[in-house]
């Protein structure tokens, strides 16, 4: 008894004095990355940049701007609704109230006679909350105080000209034509999708261009219809329509020259467009997005669909702004070229167009640039102006200076810093490497990944959302292919970098030495490889393999899925094995400083992707993570998915709009196809677009064979739904 409660006491006291040691960490200390030479682009620079133009101004999200008529003032609409005016000479930069509307503005513009009657028009919306069932959005003239200085709005003075119910995509802008007609651009009031399905009718006021005859108002209202509107006298039309089939038309102007309307219109899935509208004119919506088809069984308006002037895939063009056809001296070689911008990406270009013909004759990008062009100005002097929503900033269009150099952009993975040896595939020092729960099927490759963040810069952690880099980071991703000779040999090298706040993608073709690898053209190649297979004849077979072109690299790297896609939460809550230790990729990212933040959870409570091909877990989890890797760059709110499927992790598979869902497209020959037909995968178009390549292959880029196990995890999940 007394030498067992001996032996009990002495365990306890070498137990409480010597406690095992904390698990070790996968790296003890960050090393910083300090050979990074990835930067600039291989790329022209633009041949145009935008400058700031009156320094000593800023205004909060701007989104119109205007020269007044009578002076050299500018007014500058905020979005909350406060309308400022100021001198350019000021050297306090002193701003002036205009107008308070105390609801939000999307534009303005001034009566041909503002100079005689003072009048102004204001496009608003109203707080939901407080408007009445049809009164969300609102065109209304105003009156300047005469005489006034600085100038004023007589805030009484409004005269609801019409109001419309909207909500979502609103447009727009009003703008008196050269015809003396007010025109009205108006979205289709949705959420996505037009909902509403109203892009084809004319029998409401959205997703169209009214035309109004302000100044000779009928009885009982604020406006008369012009008798040459195209839908007068038709039955169930509005007569105030002029144009339409708009998804959300953000800034007209007119054609100095044809008197036309140019629209840049915003897209919803792939595509941005330029449109040049006249009478009666279908722009498609939502048959069509730009001229592709959106959904192309829908009922069509009472007008033949034009295709857009011009139309931006969503690789490089997200949301369109419209502009004006350049009349200034400044920059001759643009004047009688219209020239538009896109507010994410902060790019312009320019277009020239001949009316007779019907075709565009010119078109090049002339900016790249970081600002969130929210709208275009003109002034009296020619000059061009663009909004900074974000800054709040005003700038000009000028010439790049000549002789500004530029950093070279690596043409060798060796150049980019990236690597201490290419031969060896060895990182820099600071280069970390990193693997993931759920990766994306890259046609049987053996892929690494390694992330490179430049000195002290650091990840902003989100459990739940997309993490946020610094300027600066750099993903990288190789792949190699075992070959006929045995030998498994490097193929391509892709990165992805983060620039002026936005990733960018380039890869790198690996040399049939293994020592290096070339930057691969902005287009992208295709090369063949021969490769083990030991079902094929003779154990090889021919493979081609895709060089993405950068297009196509933000394709799948889409502001949706968050441009990183990999580097998530739930993809990276794993172990990895660092060399040293195998650690929590998380917890040994939070030991170092990789994160900006603390992990707000235990690591176990945070999300984790089940690997699909796991078979011992939960099919559903399985699904999930497959379709969010796989499928949800595109099938999510906003991604681009032409479906109205929406497959993001977060979303249970039962709310996915996927099992026993129709397809809105393509049936692919299948008879009375689902998207997801509950037990029967033949019947499901989901399953067929994964297992076949070609023409309706699913996913649509860099993959020309298919995921054999990927098909089999998605049918056998069919297979168990309930029929």
């Amino acid at each position: 008894m007394i030498s067992r409660c001996f032996a009990f006491a002495v365990l306890s006291a070498l137990a409480l004095g010597s406690a095992s040691p904390e698990k070790p960490y996968g790296l003890a200390t960050r090393v910083k990355w300090t050979t990074s030479r990835v930067a600039g682009s291989p790329d022209p620079p633009a041949p145009y940049t935008l400058v700031r133009a009156f320094p000593r101004v800023t205004f909060k999200e701007p989104v119109f701007i205007a020269q007044d008529p009578l002076s050299d003032r500018f007014m500058v609409a905020e979005y909350a609704g406060l309308i400022y005016s100021f001198r350019p000479s000021d050297p306090e930069g002193r701003k002036d109230l205009f107008l308070d509307m105390k609801r939000g503005i999307s534009a303005f513009s001034f009566h041909p006679k503002y100079a005689e009657n003072g009048f102004i028009f204001v496009f608003s919306h109203l707080d939901p909350k407080k408007a009445r069932k049809g009164q969300l959005s609102r065109v209304s003239r105003f009156r300047a105080v005469p005489g006034s200085d600085p100038p004023r709005i007589d805030q009484d003075s409004e005269t609801i000209i019409v109001e419309w119910e909207a909500g979502g995509h609103n447009g727009g802008e009003a703008i008196i034509g050269p015809d003396g007609y007010l025109y009205i651009a108006t979205g289709d009031g949705s959420g996505g999708s037009d909902r509403k399905q109203t892009g084809q009718g004319v029998d409401d006021l959205l997703a169209v261009m009214m035309r109004l005859d302000v100044d000779n108002p009928d009885p009982g209202r604020a406006y008369g219809i012009p008798k040459d509107n195209p839908f007068v006298g038709m039955p169930g039309a509005r007569p105030e329509i002029w144009a339409y089939g708009y998804r959300n038309p953000w800034r007209f102007s007119f054609d100095p020259v044809t008197g036309r309307p140019w629209v840049g219109d915003v897209g919803q899935d792939l595509w941005e467009m330029i449109e040049l509208s006249f009478p009666g004119a279908n722009h498609g919506w939502s048959v069509t997005e730009g001229s592709n088809p959106f959904h192309p069984n829908a009922k069509r308006g009472p007008t033949p669909i034009v295709p857009p002037v011009v139309e931006h895939h969503h690789t490089e063009c997200r949301s369109i702004t419209g502009g004006y056809v350049y009349t200034g001296d400044k920059l001759p070689e643009l004047r009688g070229a219209y020239l538009y911008g896109d507010y994410e990406y902060g790019k312009m270009w320019g277009l020239r167009y001949d009316a007779a013909a019907s075709k565009v004759t010119w078109h090049q990008e002339l900016a790249d640039t970081a600002v969130k062009i929210s709208s275009f100005g003109l002034g009296r002097d020619g000059s061009f102006y663009a909004l900074d929503y974000n800054s709040g900033e005003i700038y000009e269009l000028a010439r790049r200076p000549k002789g500004v150099k530029q950093p070279r952009f690596p043409r060798k993975l060796s150049e980019t810093g990236l690597f201490q040896s290419v031969r060896r595939h060895e990182v820099a020092p600071g280069v970390i490497p990193y693997s993931i729960n759920a990766p994306f099927w890259s046609d049987g490759a053996h892929k690494e990944r390694f992330v490179a963040m430049p000195g002290d810069t650091a990840i902003e952690f989100k459990e739940a959302n997309h993490w946020v880099f610094d300027d600066g980071a750099v993903t990288v991703k190789s792949f190699a292919l075992d070959m006929a000779d045995g030998s498994r040999r490097w193929i391509e090298t892709r990165i992805m970098v983060k620039q002026d706040n936005h990733w960018v993608g380039y890869t790198y073709e690996w040399n049939n030495r293994q020592t290096d690898a070339v930057l691969v053209a902005a287009s992208g190649r295709d090369r063949t490889y021969q490769v083990r297979d030991a079902e094929a004849p003779g154990g090889v077979r021919d493979q081609v393999w895709h060089y993405p072109s950068r297009n196509e690299c933000m394709f799948c790297h889409s502001r949706a899925a968050g441009f990183v896609l990999g580097l998530k939460t739930h993809q990276m809550n794993r172990e990895h094995n660092f060399g040293a230790a195998a650690d929590n990729q998380l917890r040994t990212y939070e030991h170092i400083g990789l994160f900006k933040n603390k992990l707000p959870k235990p690591l176990a409570e945070l999300p984790k992707f089940t690997d699909p091909l796991d078979t011992s877990g939960v099919i559903e989890e399985r699904v999930k993570a497959y379709l969010e890797v796989n499928c949800a760059m595109c099938h999510v709110s906003d991604g681009g998915g032409n479906s109205l499927m929406e497959v993001g992790y977060k979303t249970k598979l039962a709310d996915a709009k996927l099992i026993g869902e129709r397809p809105l497209h393509d049936t692919m020959g299948i008879g009375d196809a689902y998207l997801v037909a509950p037990g029967d995968p033949e019947r499901s178009v989901l399953y067929w677009r994964i297992s076949h390549r070609g023409t309706g292959q699913m996913p649509p880029t860099s993959t020309n064979l298919v995921d054999r196990e990927g098909g089999r995890l998605i049918a056998e999940w069919i297979r168990s739904l309930a029929r």
